[in-house]
């Protein structure tokens, strides 16, 4: 299957360069490009891609505000394609609530191309991208730093056996199916069946918001190995 991707960034260098990358794989194919976010939701109502390669920083509609608006469109039929952040800052305000928004992860500017290539399948199979650690890190941080939300989000975790706790759990702490699956002495697909019931449960879009919710309900703690 080829993976639509739709390139949003504000340097006409910036995209041509990351979609002659992306364009030169056999399974991916750029299907547009936009220079802000308010294009950004024009182009992709129009080409439907499946994975959003959104830059955070962009004068007007910037990264974040597209991203809340792909992911979270009025009622009614919508096409809510995976977005991607891309960012040139390790700790950035934005990715945080980008994040939470629904954003599937966050890759820097400067990362390798392979990178990003590796970056833009694993999102387009339905996985958040949690590596590099930086990942890890920036979510700690800002879970270490910002006051609790308004509504407990450890009352969420309520409905999930304790099993399922222990997952998520691993899931905050950066491990892979494979990894979770190895600690937890269980086969790989019964993993990916816990995680399913638990994103459907905590009514999350993919790992990336788990994480957020783990560190922020307290499951999980910053700096706690």
């Amino acid at each position: 299957m080829t993976i639509r991707v739709l390139v949003v960034d504000d340097q006409a260098m910036v995209r041509a360069g990351f979609a002659a990358l992306l364009d030169a794989q056999s399974d991916i194919d750029v299907v547009g490009d936009a220079s802000d976010g308010r294009q950004a939701l024009e182009v992709s109502g129009r080409t439907r891609p499946d994975v959003v390669l959104m830059d955070v920083r962009m004068p007007g509609m910037d990264g974040l505000e597209a991203a809340r608006r792909l992911l979270d469109p009025p009622p009614g039929p919508a096409h809510r394609p995976r977005v991607l952040m891309l960012t040139t800052f390790d700790v950035d305000d934005y990715v945080y609530e980008a994040l939470r928004a629904g954003a599937s992860g966050f890759l820097l500017k400067d990362a390798p191309p392979a990178d990003l290539i590796s970056a833009v399948r694993v999102v387009a199979a339905g996985d958040a991208l949690l590596a590099p650690s930086v990942t890890r890190r920036l979510i700690a941080d800002f879970a270490r730093n910002r006051p609790a939300p308004r509504r407990d989000p450890r009352l969420r975790l309520n409905g999930l056996t304790p099993r399922e706790t222990e997952v998520l759990e691993l899931i905050a702490r950066g491990l892979s199916n494979r990894e979770i699956a190895a600690h937890l002495v269980l086969a790989e697909q019964t993993v990916k069946t816990h995680i399913g019931r638990i994103l459907a449960k905590l009514d999350l879009r993919d790992r990336a918001q788990a994480v957020v919710l783990a560190y922020e309900s307290g499951l999980v703690r910053p700096g706690a190995q």
